[in-house]
């Protein structure tokens, strides 16, 4: 026996009927869905649950939640700067090599091992970070963010009015 010689048993499968195909027989006309009312237009969405509040909007794990203010950082890894093999490093340079891209803020983590003097400049560096390239005699400048505390909201949020 092959793949396809593999069918279902006799009688588990019934053909589909195909309704509204004309007044001949059966299912023509109305299709079987009675004479007007909403039930007889294709005019129900699948989520609507007749006018109560929808499960999708009941439940909030559904709906998630976006940070309008999220601060969102490029990391860059030590050993991605030992790699790279420049002295002086800032976020130009790290864009200029391809690291990272065009406006992205650049926050240096500790991942791997840096052997040599590098004077690094970053929007943030983790405290493991700042101690391996100091240890290392670097030095660590921590760059301004072109916002003040925080990104101002463009979003379309309730107002009192």
């Amino acid at each position: 026996m092959k793949v396809h010689d593999l069918k279902p048993a006799e009688g588990a499968t019934k053909r589909r009927k195909r309704v509204g195909r004309g007044i001949g027989g059966k299912g023509g006309k109305t299709a079987g869905r009675g004479t007007k009312g909403q039930k007889a237009r294709g005019s129900i969405p699948v989520s609507f649950e007749g006018g109560q509040l929808p499960m999708s909007m009941r439940i909030p794990k559904l709906r998630g939640f976006n940070n309008p203010f999220r601060v969102e950082y490029q990391a860059i890894n030590l050993d991605t700067l030992q790699e790279c093999g420049l002295d002086v490093i800032t976020p130009e340079s790290l864009y200029s090599k391809g690291l990272v891209s065009k406006g992205a803020l650049v926050k240096v983590l500790a991942r791997g091992e840096l052997t040599r003097k590098v004077s690094v400049s970053a929007h943030g560096f983790s405290k493991s970070a700042e101690a391996a390239i100091t240890a290392a005699g670097g030095s660590t400048e921590i760059v301004s963010k072109p916002f003040g505390v925080r990104p101002a909201f463009h979003g379309s949020a309730h107002t009192n009015r």
